[in-house]
C-alpha cells in the first residue's frame, strides 16, 4: 500500500494541485504570474548568483529528459555504450547540478543579509529557495558522489520506464519498489516541489519570453539626468 501510494497516487495528487493551481492563477491571479526582479535593491550578488542559477537549472533539465524521458533503447540504436552515457551525464550532469547548488547558495546569503531584499522576501520566496535547493542539492549527490563512489546507478531502467509510465496512466510502481532511498527522496521531493509550484514565484518558469529577442529595450532616465534637463 505504501508503494502504490508513494509512487501511484502521490504524483498524480502532485501534478494535478499543479495544473489545476496554475489555471487558477493564470485566470484569476495573472498580474502575479511574474517573479518581481530585486536588482534595484542590490546587484552584485544577483549578477553572480542568478546566471549561475538559471543557466544550471537549464543544463539539468535537458539533463533529465535524455535521461528520464527518452528510453534507454534509443542510446543503444545510436551506438552509445553505457559507459558513454554515464561519462557524460556524471560530469555534464554533475556541473549543472554544482551550478544551481552555488547559485542557490549565493541567492539565498543575499536574500538573508541584504536588508532590501530580506524585507522584500515572503515566507514563499524562503521555502521555494530552500525547496529547490534540497532537490537540487540531492540530485547533485546522486550524480557525483553516488554514481562515483557506490555504483553508477541505471536509473534509465527503473526511474524512467516508471516516469513515463505515469504518462499513459499505466504506472509501474513495482519499478520504484527497490530503487536507492536517496533517489526515492529525490524523487519524492521533486513532486513535492512542482505541487508547491503554483503558490510560489517558481511559476515564472511557464512563461516563455518567445517576443523577448525583438522588444525594444526599456529606457530609464537618471535623476541626475532629470535635473540637468529640468534646470
Amino acid at each position: 500500500m505504501v508503494d502504490i501510494f508513494l509512487w501511484v497516487v502521490f504524483p498524480y495528487i502532485c501534478l494535478t494541485i499543479m495544473i489545476f493551481g496554475l489555471l487558477y492563477r493564470f485566470a484569476f491571479r495573472q498580474l502575479t504570474w511574474a517573479a518581481p526582479s530585486t536588482n534595484f535593491f542590490e546587484k552584485k550578488w544577483l549578477k553572480i548568483g542568478s546566471p549561475l542559477f538559471h543557466y544550471g537549472i537549464i543544463f539539468a533539465f535537458f539533463g533529465h529528459v535524455m535521461g528520464i524521458l527518452i528510453p534507454w533503447e534509443f542510446y543503444q540504436t545510436l551506438g552509445i555504450s553505457d559507459h558513454m552515457y554515464h561519462f557524460g551525464a556524471i560530469y555534464g550532469g554533475g556541473l549543472a547540478g554544482l551550478m544551481v547548488v552555488c547559485g542557490l547558495v549565493i541567492l539565498l546569503i543575499r536574500k538573508m543579509i541584504i536588508d532590501p531584499v530580506r524585507i522584500k522576501a515572503t515566507f514563499a520566496d524562503y521555502f521555494s529557495v530552500l525547496a529547490v535547493l534540497f532537490v537540487a542539492a540531492t540530485g547533485t549527490y546522486m550524480t557525483i558522489i553516488y554514481n562515483l563512489t557506490v555504483v553508477a546507478y541505471e536509473y534509465r531502467a527503473t526511474i524512467g520506464p516508471w516516469f513515463r509510465s505515469l504518462f499513459i496512466f499505466q504506472p509501474r510502481f513495482d519499478l520504484m519498489t527497490d530503487i536507492p532511498y536517496i533517489f526515492k527522496i529525490h524523487v519524492i521531493t521533486a513532486f513535492a516541489l512542482f505541487a508547491s509550484i503554483p503558490f510560489t514565484r517558481l511559476v515564472h518558469i511557464f512563461s516563455f519570453p518567445i517576443r523577448y529577442p525583438a522588444r525594444p529595450p526599456q529606457q530609464y532616465r537618471s535623476r541626475s539626468g532629470y535635473r540637468r534637463q529640468k534646470v
